[in-house]
């Protein structure tokens, strides 16, 4: 199913014309004949289009198959959220809840991943370089990345800046990234130093060595290609694979 047919599907669903629909959403109905037509491939409305329809932003942006354990199965088309069963319970006892702050010690199975940032290299210069910061820390738990594959001393996170990969990352998340995992596999998410610019895109291999680095928000952020020889011009470098995010809408 492409997104024009989860579109329609959606706004059927909740009984909304492509007129009302682009009302609520405060966009030009043109906007969602577009994107119901194929003409248009992504949007950076998607997440407020998915929540006025009661949909699941990521299926609506990406197709992805979520189970749902009140239908007991898997669904490649998952019914809009508008009217759930009735949920007896969904809170599962876990134990105890340990509240700390920066000056806690670290559990045994807990290590701290520094984060990555862009430092100025001289004043008003406006050039910047990738480094791990001394002070910003985030912690996780060994289980979780060695569930992952991931070695702590190659993990660091990365703060995501702007809207070219909403709605899947939206500005302000976090994601974790495996400095030992460079070597790009089409469709996977990646840190990037882009010239002492962090950047976090999905890269796609291309001949001859080269990259191509795409956004989830691609109605405002084209694709860019890349040969290997830009890549060394351009002080292109891959910093790892994304592993893990945080999302805060």
């Amino acid at each position: 199913m492409e997104l024009k047919e989860r579109l329609k599907y959606a706004r059927k669903k909740a009984g909304l014309t492509q007129v009302e629909l682009a009302e609520r959403a405060g966009i030009k109905q043109a906007s969602i004949s577009e994107i119901e037509r194929g003409l248009t491939r992504s949007s950076g409305h998607l997440v407020k289009l998915a929540q006025i329809c009661g949909v699941d932003p990521v299926w609506l942006s990406e197709g992805t198959r979520f189970p749902d354990s009140q239908w007991g199965a898997v669904m490649s088309e998952p019914q809009p959220m508008l009217e759930p069963p009735e949920l007896l319970s969904n809170a599962t006892m876990i134990g105890p809840i340990d509240v700390w702050d920066d000056d806690t010690p670290l559990d045994d199975d807990e290590v701290e991943l520094p984060f990555l940032k862009e430092v100025e290299l001289s004043a008003g210069s406006g050039r910047t370089a990738v480094q791990k910061s001394s002070t910003r820390k985030l912690r996780f738990g060994k289980v979780t990345l060695r569930n992952q594959g991931v070695q702590p001393d190659q993990a660091v996170c990365v703060t995501v800046h702007g809207n070219s990969m909403e709605p899947v990352l939206p500005d302000g998340s976090t994601v974790g990234v495996d400095l030992s995992s460079t070597t790009v596999k089409d469709g996977k998410m990646y840190a990037v130093n882009h010239d002492g610019e962090l950047r976090v895109k999905t890269l796609y291999r291309i001949p001859g060595g080269g990259i191509r680095m795409r956004s989830f928000n691609i109605d405002e952020h084209k694709d860019e290609e890349y040969s290997a020889q830009e890549l060394t011009e351009k002080g292109i470098v891959v910093l790892g694979k994304v592993f893990w995010s945080s999302v805060l809408y």
